[in-house]
């Protein structure tokens, strides 16, 4: 099969699982504006939003990277704005092929119009209710100065609505800058709540980062693709059947990697490491999950059978439920044609 065809393929799959996706970084132009309208916002034309949004050539890091989350978070301020923004967001992904998807934000960044953590979380969780898409949200501790506070608050509620439409926590934001290390406490409480949880690690920082996150006791790592830099650990990563959610067009807005073909992605299949293929921030990155399935198949020689091996790696690692598990499972092995 030639890269056309498995392109073509690659198209018409409609039951595509997304594991890493953040809501902040996943507004598209049309839902800015609908959700913009909702609260009477003005926001700017088209192009401008793109201009503000979008990352282009030249972006030095992830932190410069972070600088392009100032204009969606600045429309998730209200209940109605989250709410929507969830519910628009779904509703795309159910267009785009995506039976299964876990969204996460950080309930703390969406506070600053009176909003208490509790109440993003529950508009959060409204806006699913309003979508038929199959969905988890995960809620992301944020890397920081004086918000531990705020961090053990995250958890609480996580716990409180974990199993009502809240799946895991996180740990997100500038990884080079706030150490993973720093943040034992936050997953030793999580973990002596039952919450599950997936950390950022080995992105912005290197293989110490995930060493934390496995020490910690996580069994997914977002993005963690610097792993290989240390041969020992990526062993340990495919022994203890770890998890990488590989987000390849981000890696790249962040300067991680130059381009595709420098990513390990190939080198960790090889090595039997489980990774799942993921957009991270799609409307910040000008991509989709298809996308990103077409752009790994054909720098890497990869087949529609590798491809849906993939799909299954992200269904099985997701925090969903035993029964939806088994039910994405089949409709993505009805893709078998």
């Amino acid at each position: 099969m030639n890269n056309q065809e498995l392109n073509e393929k690659i198209n018409k799959m409609n039951n595509l699982v997304e594991l890493h996706l953040h809501l902040d970084g996943a507004l598209s132009i049309n839902n800015c504006k609908k959700i913009a309208k909702i609260q009477n916002i003005d926001i700017p034309s088209d192009n401008e939003i793109l201009k503000i949004m979008t990352v282009k050539d030249g972006c030095r890091d992830l932190n410069e990277f972070l600088t392009k989350f100032a204009f969606p978070m600045s429309l998730l301020q209200t209940s109605e704005g989250i709410k929507n923004a969830v519910k628009n967001l779904e509703d795309e992904l159910i267009e785009q092929g995506i039976i299964y998807a876990e969204i996460r934000f950080a309930p703390q960044l969406h506070t600053k119009s009176g909003l208490n953590q509790e109440e993003v979380v529950i508009s959060a969780i409204e806006g699913q209710n309003l979508s038929k898409l199959k969905s988890n949200l995960i809620l992301c501790c944020m890397r920081g100065n004086n918000n531990h506070d705020e961090n053990m608050e995250t958890i609480r509620i996580a716990k409180k609505y974990l199993g009502k439409g809240v799946s895991a926590i996180d740990l997100a934001g500038a990884e080079a800058s706030y150490k993973t290390a720093n943040y034992e406490d936050i997953f030793r409480y999580a973990e002596e709540l039952g919450i599950p949880y997936t950390i950022h690690a080995g992105e912005a920082d290197g293989p110490s980062s995930v060493y934390d996150a496995i020490r910690f006791g996580s069994k997914r790592i977002g993005h963690g693709v610097r792993s290989i830099e240390d041969p020992n650990l990526v062993k340990i990563i495919a022994q203890k059947d770890i998890t990488l959610e590989v987000c390849p067009t981000s890696n790249i807005c962040t300067s991680v990697y130059n381009k595709i073909i420098d990513i390990p992605i190939k080198k960790f299949l090889d090595k039997g490491v489980k990774i799942t293929i993921n957009t991270d921030d799609p409307a910040v990155c000008d991509t989709r999950l298809k996308e990103e399935l077409k752009l790994v198949a054909n720098a890497f020689n990869l087949t529609y059978e590798d491809i849906l091996k993939l799909q299954l790696n992200a269904i099985k690692a997701s925090f969903a439920s035993r029964e939806v598990k088994e039910e994405v499972i089949n409709m993505i092995l009805k893709n078998i044609i």
